[in-house]
């Protein structure tokens, strides 16, 4: 498959293993709503951000979006990153040039994406779908590094999506139309989960009810398909009620075997036309139509407009703040087709968190609970703007500010958080902020690739199992100083007897992290266990 070079490739190929993990904290002065809603609002840098929330929720995403900076050569976006080596530093800290034929900016712009994507891969269900705004600037460019991440054979669409509906009269063609691309993390697992798109009275203006059927509106669906595959019981003769006989035409068959058809005939579901003479139709009732396939051009009409995001901005008195918002329809038809109630969406470009209103907007429509993760990192937008405007959506705002123009409360809540320590020092150990459950989640994580299946509280060693491996933790921050038997942290034989019993018949690992070990590998072996050291062998340590 053909992969992408550029200056700084090799540096940040293995990055997002090098991120430390952090802690995250929540502010309750700045959330709001339902505390229990499981959505989630982080300010801080979205790579670090993502690394911190993986070990929660790997694996549990059914829906990315993200409209990361389309590096256009006018803007300002701020996604740089502190790699450690000469070459990317020398050229990452430099201002994003302006002038076309400055190619150092896509360098620069595709060091900063590439390890966000190889994370957001990570949060990915097996049958999850990421979706990327993006413009003629770097679609290419995007396009290739999907490849490269998810794997060509899962890509699924690129849609065009048309930005503006009016003309404007200046340059060569007019810039009519931005793109989402559209991958699975594995496309065999993705097929046949997509929704349709909610039928609309344009699309539904062709079902009419000449003959005053009882069942309602309906249109004729020609009956005749091709014949490459065909049976032989596709090929028969019908007679119309008016005389006049039909057999299909060459290369041609019934698309329905001639039982079917009968059956069909006696519910009233062919039509022959106003003289009963006609080539026969199959009857489609609107009442069974539960949407339409989606396509992949996404007209102003369907997905919104630039003018329609902005004015959706403005209402919230955010007015300047953003150049080029996504309209609320645009995702929330993505989500649509992409999710179901129950899924968790992530956007880890938050912005104005047109996503997090998105959803809130589809769970307020009936259309199930949905849960979102929103990554922020500007210090000043996920305060003021992000988090501002799911508040408004949440508890209900005047529109522009005037009371006299109410909106309707949506409900729900959110967290806000915000990135802490990380959970290693410079030196390796572990930091003194992190309590059990920080440590008991990372652990897991790093064993067994799989967030935590519950909460945990340092009640019980045992912190959960996966597959064939049962994982416990030993490990008393609060009693740091004692001697390490003392503390708890060290695997001795009494505590080795102590250890929550393994299933009946359970024939895989029990592996224990704890500071230290003063039980005989003899013995470890006989029992099934595996001794890690913490915090050397803690991946990411």
């Amino acid at each position: 498959m053909p992969t992408l070079d550029w200056i700084g490739k090799k540096a940040v190929v293995n990055h997002h293993r090098e991120v430390p993990y952090r802690l995250v904290h929540c502010n309750g002065e700045r959330s709001a709503g339902d505390p229990d809603a499981e959505n989630l609002l982080v300010q801080g840098d979205n790579l670090e951000a993502l690394k911190a929330l993986l070990p929660y929720y790997a694996g549990k995403v059914k829906c990315i979006y993200i409209d990361p900076p389309y590096n256009t050569g006018n803007e300002g976006w701020v996604y740089n990153d502190n790699v450690a080596s000469p070459e990317i530093k020398a050229w990452l800290g430099k201002v994003v040039g302006k002038e076309a034929e400055d190619l150092s900016r896509h360098d620069k712009w595709l060091c900063m994406m590439y390890p966000r994507l190889r994370l957001l891969r990570e949060f990915l269900r097996e049958d999850g779908i990421i979706c990327v705004s993006i413009d003629d600037a770097e679609v290419h460019h995007m396009r290739i590094l999907l490849d490269e991440v998810f794997g060509g054979s899962n890509f699924i669409a690129s849609l065009a999506v048309q930005k503006r509906y009016s003309r404007e009269n200046r340059g060569d063609i007019g810039d009519a139309h931005e793109y989402v691309l559209i991958f699975a993390r594995n496309y065999s697992l993705a097929k046949g989960t997509f929704n349709r798109v909610p039928l609309d009275e344009k699309s539904a203006a062709v079902y009419k009810n000449p003959n005053d059927d009882p069942r309602g509106r309906w249109r004729g669906i020609p009956l005749t398909a091709q014949a490459g595959h065909a049976t032989k019981e596709q090929f028969y003769e019908i007679t119309a009620p008016g005389g006049k006989t039909f057999t299909p035409p060459p290369g041609r068959c019934w698309g329905v075997s001639k039982a079917t058809f009968e059956r069909y005939l006696e519910e009233g579901r062919i039509y022959f036309g106003k003289n009963n003479n006609s080539q026969p139709n199959l009857i489609r009732y609107l009442s069974e139509v539960d949407g339409l396939v989606p396509w992949t051009w996404w007209p102003h009409q369907d997905a919104g407009h630039t003018d329609e995001a902005k004015k959706e901005v403005m209402a919230f008195g955010f007015d300047g703040e953003f150049d080029t918002p996504k309209p609320i329809r645009l995702i929330r038809r993505l989500l649509q087709i992409t999710t179901n109630p129950g899924d968790l969406v992530l956007d880890s470009f938050a912005g104005s968190g047109t996503t997090g209103h998105a959803v809130l907007d589809l769970n307020k429509q009936g259309e199930g609970n949905r849960q979102f993760i929103l990554v922020e990192m500007d210090k000043k937008i996920a305060p003021e703007i992000t988090s501002e405007r799911l508040r408004r959506v949440i508890n209900g705002y005047d529109k522009g500010g005037d009371p006299e123009k109410p909106v309707e409360a949506l409900g729900g809540g959110f967290r806000y958080c915000h990135l802490g320590t990380p959970l290693f020092n410079e030196f390796g150990d572990i930091d003194e902020a992190v309590i059990f459950p920080d440590l008991a989640a990372h652990v897991f994580f790093s064993e067994t690739g799989a967030p935590l299946p519950k909460k945990v509280d340092g009640s019980t060693p045992l912190i959960g199992s996966h597959k064939d491996k049962i994982v416990y933790l030993l490990f008393s921050p609060a009693e740091q100083g004692f001697p390490r038997e003392a503390a708890g942290n060290v695997l001795t034989p009494d505590a080795l007897a102590y250890l929550p019993a393994a299933p009946e018949g359970f024939e895989g690992e029990r592996v224990v992290y704890a500071e230290g070990c003063t039980v005989s590998p003899e013995r470890l072996k006989a029992e099934g266990v595996v001794f890690k050291q913490i915090p050397y062998q803690i991946e990411g340590a």
